[in-house]
């Protein structure tokens, strides 16, 4: 442990230990859905600043959110590992920059670039990674592709068709949030396995923006996400160490 840091992660005395494995939803309607499915299955609910935390009723996985931003999303994990989360998959909305990704399609994380300012201090590296055996088993149960490139931002209110066309042409990026590359940085750091899945709720690549998440079609779905990760997310977390 780093002795100039000033402060650290920490259990208080009173809180108990979760499992360790979990699933993290960042967007607040999908964390508000998933938060009530557990709970209305007889799940623990447990405090968690301002996210919200709820353990299963057979005590084999959690889930926690909302946890919007880089920054609030990196001390909520920081939190939860420190509890005992050792495998946990992100889950959350993200917008299209390639024309071959439409609204509603679900995609995984695979490279993470960083236009945030959380990942710098976890990792020298310019480019963040998730887990590659929880990612593999992640795309094994939900029958899904090959994982694409994400850009993370801070300030979505300030990408231009410029910026999106250049990191699409430099390094292939296809999907864009505001979350993932600084949650791969803090797992790395921390030595826990992360992957991620999103739902595409707007499209970037056109001439106009596209936005789809108050569509009822996109609300069904995303309703229907937040259940199939919450019924497989034990299996998606079971593989063997090593």
């Amino acid at each position: 442990m780093n002795s100039d840091i000033i402060i650290h992660p920490s259990r208080a005395v009173r809180e108990k230990t979760i499992p360790s494995s979990g699933i993290l939803y960042v967007n607040p309607i999908e964390a508000r859905i998933a938060l009530q499915l557990l709970l209305d299955r007889g799940g623990d609910q447990r405090f968690l600043f301002h996210s919200g935390l709820v353990v299963s009723p057979g005590n084999d996985f959690f889930i926690a959110g909302p946890a919007v931003g880089a920054p609030m999303a990196a001390m909520v994990l920081e939190k939860l590992i420190i509890l005992g989360a050792e495998k946990l998959i992100m889950t959350g909305w993200c917008g299209a920059v390639s024309p071959n990704l439409c609204i509603g399609d679900i995609v995984t994380g695979g490279l993470g670039f960083s236009g945030e300012g959380t990942s710098k201090y976890y990792t020298t590296d310019t480019v963040t990674h998730p887990s590659q055996r929880l990612l593999t088993s992640l795309q094994s149960e939900l029958t899904l592709e090959e994982a694409v490139a994400f850009w993370s931002t801070d300030a979505p209110y300030r990408e231009s068709r410029k910026m999106l066309r250049g990191l699409a042409k430099r390094h292939k990026i296809r999907c864009v949030d505001m979350e993932y590359s600084a949650l791969c940085a803090v797992a790395t750091f921390r030595e826990v396995d992360f992957a991620a899945v999103f739902l595409i709720s707007d499209e970037l690549w056109q001439d106009d923006w596209r936005p789809g998440f108050n569509g009822k079609v996109f609300k069904r779905k995303s309703k229907a996400h937040c259940k199939q990760l919450l019924h497989r997310i034990v299996s998606i977390c079971s593989f063997e160490e090593g």
